[in-house]
């Protein structure tokens, strides 16, 4: 059933963009590939360097950080 389901959506998305002007397709395209799975792996080190840029701008700026939370 829900390949059924799956094909019958696939048909309607060729269908629409059958429909759309050729100008739209590269944004549609652009989008469509946003949708794609990311790498967990890649994710996971980005994830893991946005942490340790955090706790390095923490550390730097740690009077800073104390006078907001105290605000």
């Amino acid at each position: 059933m829900k390949t059924d389901t799956a094909e019958m959506t696939k048909e309607q998305i060729l269908q629409e963009l059958e429909q759309l002007p050729k100008p739209l397709l590269a944004k549609v395209l652009e989008f469509a590939r946003t949708l794609q799975p990311v790498d967990q792996h890649a994710e996971a080190d980005l994830e893991s360097r946005i942490w340790q840029a955090y706790l390095a701008s923490e550390r730097e700026r740690r009077e800073v950080y104390q006078r907001l939370a105290d605000s």
